[in-house]
Protein backbone atom coordinates (compact mmCIF):
# COMPACT_ATOMS: atom_id res chain seq x y z
CA UNK A 1 0.00 0.00 0.00
CA UNK A 2 1.35 3.40 -0.92
CA UNK A 3 0.56 6.51 1.06
CA UNK A 4 1.81 10.09 1.14
CA UNK A 5 3.65 11.90 3.91
CA UNK A 6 1.59 14.92 4.94
CA UNK A 7 2.80 18.09 6.59
CA UNK A 8 1.56 18.41 10.18
CA UNK A 9 3.01 21.55 11.74
CA UNK A 10 6.81 21.22 11.64
CA UNK A 11 6.54 17.44 11.27
CA UNK A 12 5.15 14.97 8.78
CA UNK A 13 2.65 12.18 9.26
CA UNK A 14 0.62 9.53 7.48
CA UNK A 15 -3.01 8.50 7.56
CA UNK A 16 -3.34 4.82 8.53
CA UNK A 17 -6.54 3.25 7.12
CA UNK A 18 -9.01 1.91 9.68
CA UNK A 19 -8.73 -1.63 8.31
CA UNK A 20 -4.98 -1.68 9.01
CA UNK A 21 -5.45 -0.20 12.47
CA UNK A 22 -7.97 -2.85 13.49
CA UNK A 23 -5.84 -5.66 12.03
CA UNK A 24 -2.81 -4.46 14.04
CA UNK A 25 -4.78 -4.02 17.30
CA UNK A 26 -3.55 -0.42 17.70
CA UNK A 27 -5.01 1.73 20.45
CA UNK A 28 -4.38 5.44 21.01
CA UNK A 29 -0.71 4.90 21.88
CA UNK A 30 1.87 3.11 19.75
CA UNK A 31 5.59 2.42 20.02
CA UNK A 32 7.87 3.79 17.28
CA UNK A 33 11.43 2.65 16.64
CA UNK A 34 13.99 2.54 13.88
CA UNK A 35 15.40 -0.74 12.59
CA UNK A 36 18.10 0.29 10.16
CA UNK A 37 16.26 2.57 7.74
CA UNK A 38 12.82 1.12 8.54
CA UNK A 39 10.29 2.75 10.83
CA UNK A 40 8.49 0.14 12.93
CA UNK A 41 5.12 0.95 14.52
CA UNK A 42 3.89 -1.52 17.16
CA UNK A 43 0.99 -1.56 19.59
CA UNK A 44 1.94 -0.90 23.19
CA UNK A 45 1.59 -4.08 25.21
CA UNK A 46 0.83 -4.01 28.89
CA UNK A 47 3.66 -5.33 31.06
CA UNK A 48 3.21 -8.99 31.97
CA UNK A 49 0.28 -9.30 29.58
CA UNK A 50 -0.73 -12.98 29.34
CA UNK A 51 1.75 -13.66 32.14
CA UNK A 52 -0.30 -16.53 33.57
CA UNK A 53 -1.23 -17.94 30.18
CA UNK A 54 -0.89 -21.70 30.53
CA UNK A 55 -0.19 -21.53 34.29
CA UNK A 56 -0.90 -24.82 36.08
CA UNK A 57 -0.99 -24.59 39.88
CA UNK A 58 -0.83 -28.38 40.14
CA UNK A 59 2.77 -28.27 38.86
CA UNK A 60 3.95 -25.81 41.53
CA UNK A 61 6.75 -26.95 43.82
CA UNK A 62 6.31 -26.28 47.54
CA UNK A 63 9.24 -23.98 48.33
CA UNK A 64 8.65 -24.25 52.09
CA UNK A 65 8.12 -28.02 52.19
CA UNK A 66 11.59 -28.78 53.61
CA UNK A 67 11.15 -26.63 56.73
CA UNK A 68 10.26 -28.37 59.99
CA UNK A 69 6.64 -27.62 60.98
CA UNK A 70 7.58 -26.09 64.36
CA UNK A 71 9.89 -23.38 63.00
CA UNK A 72 7.20 -20.70 62.91
CA UNK A 73 4.93 -22.13 65.64
CA UNK A 74 5.94 -19.72 68.40
CA UNK A 75 5.46 -15.96 68.47
CA UNK A 76 8.51 -13.78 68.06
CA UNK A 77 9.71 -11.63 70.91
CA UNK A 78 11.07 -8.17 70.14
Amino acid sequence: MLTTLRKIGNSKGIIIPAALLSACDFADTVELRLEGIRLVIEPVKAPRRDWFQGYDAARDIDAWGDLPPAVDAVDWEW
